[in-house]
């Protein structure tokens, strides 16, 4: 039976409020143990498990700060779910290999997620970030 839209929402909402409390073991707990983990344009390509996520969650988390994330819009099929939202925070660390010195950072990203048939984890997250606005925010001086 496939999910409902609120179910959709519940899971992520679960995983950005982990994402938020900079909680690696949360966020992962969200994941499918074989999860195929993709951040566009990310060096390591697609991951599988969450072994694999768990080094990009703690790259991120030491890189960007005071998580918020406001959904703008959200498209839904059978067992998948399409996340445009709003990312708001600092940037402490080096973000995509940039300098950000800790300042204050907005962009949309965008999430095409799969979930397992039973309802309970992500399978596959697909995320695309706007790095136009990155980029144009922390070359600045």
């Amino acid at each position: 039976m496939p999910l409902s839209p609120h179910d959709m929402d519940r899971i992520l909402d679960e995983h950005f409020r982990f994402e938020a409390t900079d909680d690696v073991d949360g966020v992962l707990d969200t994941l499918a143990p074989d999860a195929v983990h993709d951040i566009v344009g990310y060096p390591t390509g697609p991951t599988r498990g969450r072994d694999r996520a768990r080094e990009f969650y703690q790259r991120m988390f030491a890189d960007l700060s005071e998580s918020r994330v406001t959904p703008l819009k959200r498209l839904y099929g059978e067992n998948f779910l399409i996340d445009e939202s709003l990312w708001e925070g600092r940037a402490p660390g080096w973000p995509f290999g940039l300098d950000g010195r800790n300042r204050p950072l907005k962009f949309r990203i965008l999430h095409v997620l799969e979930f397992t048939p039973d309802g309970q984890h992500i399978k596959r997250e697909q995320v695309w970030m706007d790095m136009a606005a990155i980029i144009q925010q922390l070359t600045q001086e």
